[in-house]
């Protein structure tokens, strides 16, 4: 019997259409199925985003873990990251050639693969090659969890399917933050891998019993593909690798980190001209570099920089005056509440008519939240940030639906831009994600010395409530030291080491202006641009409107001549 082309177009009902090449069809389901597909969606999604996530959230205790220093730590979300950011350039291709079957058991396998032998990693490198590895497996089920949500909905409500199945991974770092402390006490850092290995494990076998339905195939993937991916993999893992080391290692005095960027910008241009002379290109360089396509990246990129105020300010601010894991879990908890009621928010009034106005209303509460924290001193603990938190939470999950719409709109109406699309907004996720952390990490270790030295110049002994606080620490210790010389010297450390801890306090409200000042500007700009929209339109259709008139006039005239 001759075999059937794989490749054969399908005949589809209308209600089964795959939206866009790769993604699955989308069958009638009885309400018991549905709602296991979007439980099932939960968990993937999760899945993915949890791998990073308690890595991230656990950097300090793997840090003494592995007798790691801070520079040779932060290699593991660094290279997560490098991972996920360059396989994206190939699994939309793989989806639309091989199927999506094979897509979701082969990548699902591979992450239970790769979780499993986390389990045998004894060092920091052989750490670093399976968290990459990890990195590029989890990239697959983003959108496998976004697939398996859209079954759940029936079409009239499928944009709330996407609002969920996008924004769900916002509740990984903080719910990370939640339980990982009882996994550490499993077997240190092989806990928090038997609970990735568990949850791929149980997600494994729910894809196995739920199948999402078949999708159009097609042979995409040209010799070309390869070489883009040749170029641009690599040169976005070393700009990875300096945006995350960059501000560690300081960016001016580690001649490593300007040759890795100068050959960044090398592959990474190379690989824009091959594609940009390419008939068929993998990655579509006129469409991102359309002005429309530029100004939506620009402003998904800013929103992900003041977004790391969340996860690098107030956590990172937290951490400096001594808090653990264990002591922030009730901000976990108002971090939650407001991603949950960002998602909420947004699958109730997400409209295609209306995409720019939830990210402004997201940009203006950035602000806020922002603005609020900027009142911190070396006594503000979780519970002043709740409120805070629980905005930055809200709007973190509230703006990434409508901004991946503003732009899958033109997807749908030429396909081929699916790569281009989804590259453009990884991109603007991890690397605005990296930007954030390292401009914001800077900008504090910046005014930390600025304020030091002011601090710095006002501590003289001539000053008499410097030497009365030093009498207090001398009081202070006199019980532990009967040498004057020596309690001399502990007092005056202590009292360095609280000017230190009031500096990184004052360039941490520096920096939370900082985030304000940049979602402010992006709110300034984007109502510009949506103001300048509106008047263009008016204008055409008053124009359209006196042509309108115009045509009777004219032919009532040539009637009567």
């Amino acid at each position: 019997m001759a075999k059937s082309n794989p490749y054969a177009p399908r005949q589809w009902q209308p209600h089964e259409k795959p939206m866009l090449p790769g993604s699955p069809s989308t069958p009638i389901h009885p309400t018991k199925k549905r709602i296991a597909f979007g439980l099932v969606g939960l968990l993937i999604t999760l899945t993915g985003a949890l791998s990073n996530a308690l890595v991230t959230a656990n950097l300090t205790n793997l840090q003494g873990t592995f007798g790691a220093y801070t520079n040779e730590i932060a290699w593991l979300p660094a290279v997560y990251v490098m991972g996920n950011i360059s396989i994206n350039l190939l699994l939309v291709k793989f989806r639309q050639q091989f199927g999506l079957r094979i897509f979701t058991e082969a990548f699902l396998l591979l992450y239970v693969l790769v979780a499993f032998f986390h389990l045998f990693v004894n060092d920091l490198s052989s750490a670093i090659i399976v968290r990459t590895a990890h990195g590029m497996v989890a990239a697959a089920l983003s959108s496998l969890g976004i697939y398996y949500q859209i079954q759940a909905w029936p079409a009239k409500h499928r944009l709330k399917a996407l609002a969920i199945g996008i924004s769900a991974s916002q509740l990984a770092i903080p719910l990370a933050r939640l339980f990982s402390s009882e996994l550490l006490q499993l077997e240190e850092w092989r806990g928090l891998y038997l609970f990735e290995l568990g949850l791929a494990l149980v997600a494994l076998g729910c894809v196995f019993m739920l199948k999402l339905p078949p999708s159009d195939r097609s042979k995409v993937f040209e010799k070309m593909d390869f070489v883009t991916f040749m170029l641009m993999a690599p040169g976005m893992a070393l700009l990875c690798g300096v945006l995350s080391l960059g501000r560690i290692e300081w960016w001016f005095t580690t001649p490593w980190l300007g040759i890795c960027l100068a050959l960044a910008l090398a592959l990474i241009v190379s690989a824009v001209v091959v594609e940009h002379n390419r008939k068929n290109p993998l990655i579509n360089t006129r469409w991102l570099g359309s002005g429309a396509i530029i100004r939506l990246g620009i402003v998904m990129i800013m929103m992900r920089i003041v977004l790391a105020e969340q996860n690098s300010g107030a956590i990172g601010f937290l951490q400096q005056v001594g808090l653990l894991n264990d002591q922030m879990r009730g901000l976990a908890l108002a971090i939650i509440a407001g991603v949950l009621l960002g998602i909420t928010a947004s699958a109730l009034t997400l409209k295609p008519a209306h995409l720019s106005w939830p990210i402004v209303t997201s940009l203006l509460i950035m602000m806020v939240a922002s603005l609020m924290d900027a009142h911190a001193s070396p006594v503000t603990r979780p519970h002043n940030m709740y409120f805070s938190q629980f905005l930055l939470g809200f709007s973190s999950a509230f703006f990434l639906a409508p901004a991946m719409l503003l732009g899958i709109g033109s997807v749908v109406t030429q396909p081929k831009n699916l790569v281009s699309f989804v590259v453009l907004f990884g991109m603007s996720q991890n690397l605005g994600g990296l930007i954030g952390s390292a401009i914001l990490g800077t900008f504090q270790i910046w005014r930390e010395k600025y304020h030091s030295s002011l601090l710095g110049d006002q501590l003289s002994l001539l000053d008499p409530s410097v030497t009365e606080r030093l009498s207090q620490y001398s009081a202070l210790f006199s019980s532990q030291l009967g040498d004057s010389t020596l309690l001399s010297a502990q007092a005056t450390t202590q009292l360095q080491t609280v000017a230190t801890l009031q500096a990184n306090v004052l360039a941490w409200n520096d920096t939370y202006l900082l985030t304000a000042g940049l979602a402010f500007s992006t709110l300034v700009w984007v109502l510009y641009r949506l103001t300048r929209q509106r008047i263009t339109l008016r204008r055409q259709q008053q124009r359209d409107a006196a042509a309108a008139q115009t045509i009777p006039a004219t032919s009532a005239s040539m009637e009567k001549q």
